[in-house]
Parts: C-alpha cells; structure tokens; sequence
C-alpha cells in the first residue's frame, strides 16, 4: 500500500500552539508529514519584514516538533517547486495562510496532472498568544516597559 504524504508549509518564525495544532492534524491525516519552511526573503516580500528566528533555524525547530518526519526549505523562484517535486496527496493551509488560495492552489495542481486533495484547517487555535505577531507585540511592550522604570 502506498505511503500518504500531507505537505503543510509557512514561516513558523515563533511557534505556538496554532502551529503544533497545524502540524498535528496535518500528520492525522497521512503517512508522512513534510513541513516546508518559507524562506526569510520570501517572508520580507510577503510580510514586508524578516522572520526574526532565521529560516535554517527555523526548519530545524520544526523538523524537532513530534508530528513532522522532514521540515524543507521552500523555493525562492516558485512557491509551487517542492510541491510539485513531493507530489503529496494532500496539502494542509493553516487557518492563517494567506499565500495560497484554495482553488488557485487546486487548478495549478491540476495543470501538473496532481490529484493532490487542498484541506485549509478550520478551527484557529485560541490562546494568549496564538500568532507570532502577537508574542513580537508583547516582548515589545515587556521590553519597553521594563526600561520605563
């Protein structure tokens, strides 16, 4: 019987439990779960800014996490390349993910004869800190706080 795989990709510059309950429920539905990690120039064009723990980093803090068998870096030319070169059957978009839209996503796979089913994670994970944007706000306002006094 063939393996599944499910791909997953994003920054994952800060993790936090939105990104372990990603990766969690990626893994429930396959074999095999690769995680492909945006890369920092990718990130500065998207975001308009660096991630701020580096991307080599960042993949292998990923590659650590329990439900993930391999983290890869993305492309720097085509966001499609690993895609096409893993050949998954299915491919998880966080609730967050913004780069690509679902049917763009399907009809490009489709060009490329993939029958690659797209699921985008429905459920946001609600805690304190759920983005990396988030936890950056609050380091700031601890920080600059801390120096006020």
């Amino acid at each position: 019987m063939k393996k599944k795989i499910v791909v997953t990709a994003g920054t994952f510059d800060l993790l936090h439990p939105g990104h372990y309950h990603t990766l969690s429920y990626a893994k429930s539905l396959g074999d095999e779960l690769i995680v492909i990690i945006a890369r920092d120039e990718t990130v500065k064009k998207i975001k308009g800014r660096k991630p701020v723990i580096p991307e080599e980093q960042r993949r292998m803090m990923v590659e650590a996490i329990k439900p993930v068998d391999k983290a890869i870096l993305g492309s720097l030319t085509d966001k499609l390349e690993p895609i096409l070169k893993i050949k998954p059957d299915y491919i998880v978009l966080g609730p967050d993910q913004t780069t690509f839209k679902i049917q763009e996503l399907k009809d490009e796979l489709k060009k490329h004869n993939l029958k690659t089913e797209v699921i985008k994670v429905k459920n946001y994970t609600k805690c304190p800190f759920h983005s990396s944007y988030d936890i950056i706000k609050e380091i700031v306002k601890r920080w600059c706080n801390k120096e006020l006094q």
